[in-house]
């Protein structure tokens, strides 16, 4: 037996695809999207029940594409390449005026200006102190936040430059 209600799968794949089929009615159904996607019916399946340990690449690309989903690119890149664990990408679709507000706090002219004189501070003589850590781990930490965001722009960026 299934695990409940098909209404209740939580799979980021059958719920890129099910947003997209408000787009395009073949995505509605797997025949119609595996079809779409140039595999088998339970190969998609697999996919959106999570059978599938490892989705192949070059699929999460094609249902990136066709579902008009970027996120499903980064969200592979975060949870399942083998490469990937140090890359602050984002993972989910989130309002551009929200993201707009939170990237342009991170860009701040005075905390940009302060993170610049810190960094030169720290890097100039080509050593690291035991001091200047914590200093640099900040920084770093700054850094990842406002990458991660950027992130989170593109993809809200390509949905809407796409025409969703």
């Amino acid at each position: 037996m299934g695990k409940g209600p098909i209404n209740e799968n939580n799979n980021v794949y059958f719920k890129a695809r099910k947003r997209a089929a408000a787009y395009n009615e073949r995505l509605y159904s797997r025949e119609g999207a595996s079809e779409l996607l140039g595999i088998s019916v339970s190969t998609l399946a697999d996919y959106e029940l999570g059978n599938t340990k490892v989705v192949p690449v070059d699929k999460v690309v094609l249902m990136a594409d066709l579902y008009n989903a970027p996120e499903l690119i980064t969200g592979y890149c975060m949870r399942e390449c083998p490469v990937h664990g140090f890359l602050p990408l984002a993972t989910e679709e989130k309002s551009i005026q929200g993201i707009t507000l939170r990237l342009l706090r991170g860009f701040n002219e005075d905390g940009l200006r302060a993170m610049k004189e810190d960094l030169i501070k720290i890097t100039e003589d080509g050593i690291i102190s035991r001091e200047e850590l914590p200093k640099l781990k900040e920084i770093l930490e700054k850094l990842e936040k406002i990458a991660e965001i950027i992130s989170e722009m593109k993809i809200a960026g390509e949905k809407y430059i796409k025409g969703e």
